[in-house]
C-alpha cells in the first residue's frame, strides 16, 4: 500500500483515550474505513488505456477492474486504525503515474472526502 499519513493522531488517541468509551470510537474508525473503501472503489472504475502491442501498433485495452476490486479494508491496533488500500501490485502506478502514464488518483480524492467526516464523526463523539 502507498504511503499517507495524517499528523496528529498521537494527540488525538490520547485525548479520546481519556475522555471517551473506546467502544465507540472503533464504531466511528470501522464505519469511516468502510465509507472510504467504498468511495475508492467508485474512483478506480477506469475507462481504459492505450498500450503498444507488438506487431499491431497502439491498441485500446479494457479495463478488467481487477485493481478495484483488489482494494480492501482491514482493522489494525485493536480497531483504531483502518487500512483501505489496493492488494495488486501496480495500484501505486496507477495512483500516481510513472513517466510513461499519468496518474489517475483514486485513493487521495477518497481520502480528502472522507477526513473531514471522520473529523467531524469524530468531533460529535467527543462533545
Amino acid at each position: 500500500m502507498g504511503g499517507l499519513k495524517v499528523n496528529g493522531l498521537d494527540q488525538l488517541s490520547a485525548k479520546l483515550k481519556k475522555n471517551m468509551n473506546m467502544n465507540v470510537v472503533k464504531t466511528v474508525v470501522k464505519k469511516n474505513g468502510a465509507e472510504l473503501q467504498k468511495k475508492a472503489q467508485k474512483n478506480a472504475e477506469f475507462k481504459g488505456h492505450y498500450e503498444w502491442v507488438k506487431g499491431k501498433g497502439l491498441q485500446f485495452v479494457n479495463p478488467t477492474g481487477e485493481l478495484k476490486r483488489s482494494i480492501g479494508l482491514s482493522s489494525r491496533d485493536n480497531g483504531m486504525t483502518a487500512a483501505v488500500g489496493p492488494t495488486k501490485d501496480y495500484g501505486e502506478y496507477v495512483e500516481y503515474g510513472t513517466r510513461f502514464m499519468e496518474a489517475q488518483p483514486y485513493i487521495k480524492p477518497a481520502l480528502d472526502e472522507q477526513k473531514r467526516i471522520f473529523k467531524n464523526d469524530l468531533e460529535k463523539v467527543m462533545r
